[in-house]
């Protein structure tokens, strides 16, 4: 499938496979994330910047002097569920392109939306503490992923995403949420245990993946242009939800699965399935 832009009339490909080796499945299984480059044309990029920019802008509600914020609100600005807001940002989140590449990466045959989110670190904007996404998401496994898709090119210190390889194996820290402390903590944590971290800048297209239990963070944006991120929230399709454990994981349910009670599939109209292989 393509999608014709009407400002520029590129052709950008959102439905067609991005090729998967097993090498790749086997590095997201083992590492708990992945690189990979090229994902996304240059055209699509430019493409949905300006939408979703123009989205943040709109919707955003953090408008506090950056001196005045908390570490987590110095972080970014974030804004979910952008696609209810524009049939644009729609496209983007509903692409077959990523879904199906989120679900060949966890081994498994569908999944369906959980959210979005805008992340946009201002420029000046502070860290990213270190913290594992599945602290806030009641989830009963762990067949979950966050498809980070950068809108320019990011530099590290830009506050492009750095990982802690293999670090979805490890259980310290998972009951942190995003603070001085997580950041203090787990830091701790990982160095005792010989963590190596990945920190790599991204180039125009490139699109990583990272598993709900990967520890992750991201430096300051030490650059004069605000550092723009969109990400996707993958479960795997027949995931059912677990009884929450902490406040955020009740707040996750409220917001984003309505209705959905522990143990049921969020087989919702706001939690569509978004690629299931063929039998």
């Amino acid at each position: 499938m393509t999608l014709t832009t009407g400002h520029d009339s590129a052709q950008i490909d959102i439905g067609s496979r991005y090729p998967v080796d097993p090498d790749t499945v086997r590095r997201f299984d083992e590492e708990g994330f992945v690189r990979l480059p090229a994902v996304l044309s240059r055209d699509a990029i430019e493409h949905w910047e300006a939408e979703v920019t123009a989205k943040v802008i709109e919707l955003n509600t953090m408008h506090l002097p950056m001196a005045e914020r908390s570490t987590y609100q110095k972080a970014f600005l974030q804004v979910g569920n952008l696609w209810r807001h524009s049939e644009v940002v729609r496209q983007l989140v509903f692409s077959t392109r990523l879904a199906r590449l989120a679900a060949e990466l966890m081994g498994v045959e569908g999944v369906r939306l959980y959210h979005d989110q805008a992340l946009y670190k201002e420029t000046g904007g502070g860290i990213t503490p270190w913290h594992a996404d599945q602290y806030y998401w009641p989830l009963s496994s762990d067949r979950c992923c966050t498809a980070w898709i950068p809108l320019q090119e990011t530099p590290v210190e830009m506050g492009a995403l750095s990982f802690a390889v293999g670090s979805h194996r490890f259980e310290v820290g998972r009951d942190l949420e995003i603070s001085d402390q997580s950041e203090r903590e787990i830091q701790v944590a990982l160095a005792a245990q010989g963590f190596d971290v990945s920190q790599e800048p991204y180039d125009v297209g490139d699109v990583s993946f990272h598993q709900g239990w990967t520890f992750h963070r991201a430096g300051p944006n030490g650059s004069q242009t605000p550092r723009r991120v969109m990400t996707v929230i993958y479960l795997d399709a027949g995931l059912t939800v677990a009884e929450p454990v902490n406040p955020n994981q009740v707040d996750s349910i409220t917001r984003y699965m309505p209705g959905i009670a522990p143990g049921q599939v969020p087989d919702t109209a706001t939690t569509p399935v978004l690629y299931r292989a063929a039998p």
